[in-house]
């Protein structure tokens, strides 16, 4: 479980989220993490109850340059989100400082 929560997802959209439904929390997590997992780490870090997870997955875009030597091809990072509700009442006190 130690590498299954990357980042706290601190944009202006969750922000929005956050403010309008209390309770829902984002993350950046591990691409392989699974619901259940997700839940055990912000049950198991944050001290809260979870009562739902939707998660969001982001394929790694084809990025091409040309070179001398002719054009070359790789991928970005493939990144996956949560966004975590919580147990009525309950708050996680590291969004409440941003």
């Amino acid at each position: 479980m130690i590498n299954i929560l990357v980042k706290p997802l601190i944009t202006e959209k969750m922000t929005n989220i956050s403010a309008d439904q209390a309770g829902k929390y984002g993350f950046v997590v591990s691409p392989k993490a699974n619901k259940i997992e997700i839940k055990k780490a912000i049950e198991k870090k944050f001290g809260v109850h979870v009562v739902n997870i939707q998660t969001i997955n982001h394929p790694g875009k084809i990025k091409s340059q040309f070179r001398k030597s002719g054009r070359f091809e790789g991928r970005t990072a493939r990144s996956k989100k949560a966004i975590v509700t919580l147990k009525a009442g309950e708050t996680i006190e590291l969004f409440e400082q941003a």
